[in-house]
């Protein structure tokens, strides 16, 4: 059986960050991103409006910060080597994120077979986000749908790695889920649990058979 493995991004892939805080931090906007973080995670605004605020900090963004904001993320270990063993063994696997495509696209380079975020304008901005473009909750699951039929496989293939709110609705449509360093409501909710920081620990826990991906 062909599996499809679903990572989110922001505090599952990295360590207690997401994209936003970093690319904040390397224009001196920590502050301001972590007030609209919290605003979001108190759902005191929907995805669009975080974006459409987070572009409105990041006016003098380029190229070369979203370089270094992901060089410099905390990510956990083991993610390349994970995701060549799922290549090897025929499997597949995505990353599908609320945060900016121009920065989960990044994560191609590592192996993803595919890797889908809230569509943002390229960097420099020389116009405003679409709204129509920005993720949600809900449409992660239409994603990972697309990509079902992309690759030959259907929901029930598939295997889902979050860590917040935004990952409870595809974790409810799978049947197997990894909450990763994740709040309570979605550990509730996830088939295993995992705390620490290294991906191929969170992977074992799965039970898919290794054949060369080892922790240390």
């Amino acid at each position: 059986m062909t599996l499809l493995h679903l990572f989110d991004l922001d505090g599952t892939l990295m360590y207690g960050s997401g994209s936003p805080i970093e690319i904040s931090r390397q224009l001196g906007l920590s502050d301001e991103i972590d007030a609209l973080e919290r605003a979001f995670g108190a759902r005191e605004m929907q995805p669009h409006q975080f974006a459409l605020a987070a572009q409105k900090l990041w006016t003098d963004l380029t190229p070369a910060h979203v370089r270094a904001a992901f060089d410099g993320a905390p990510w956990l270990l083991g993610i390349q080597e994970v995701w060549q063993e799922i290549r090897g063994r025929g499997d597949y696997c995505a990353v599908i994120s609320l945060s900016p495509s121009f920065f989960v696209e990044l994560l191609l380079e590592w192996g993803a077979h595919a890797a889908h975020g809230s569509v943002f304008p390229q960097v420099p901005f020389t116009q405003l986000v679409d709204v129509a473009g920005i993720l949600t909750p809900a449409g992660k699951v239409t994603v990972a749908d697309r990509l079902c039929e992309q690759f030959g496989v259907t929901r029930a293939d598939c295997i889902a790695y979050g860590d917040s709110s935004t990952d409870v609705e595809l974790f409810a449509a799978v049947p197997v889920s990894v909450a990763v360093n994740a709040r309570p409501y979605l550990v509730e909710r996830a088939t295993y649990v995992y705390e620490g920081r290294d991906l191929r620990e969170a992977y074992q826990l799965t039970g898919v058979v290794r054949t060369g991906v080892e922790a240390s």
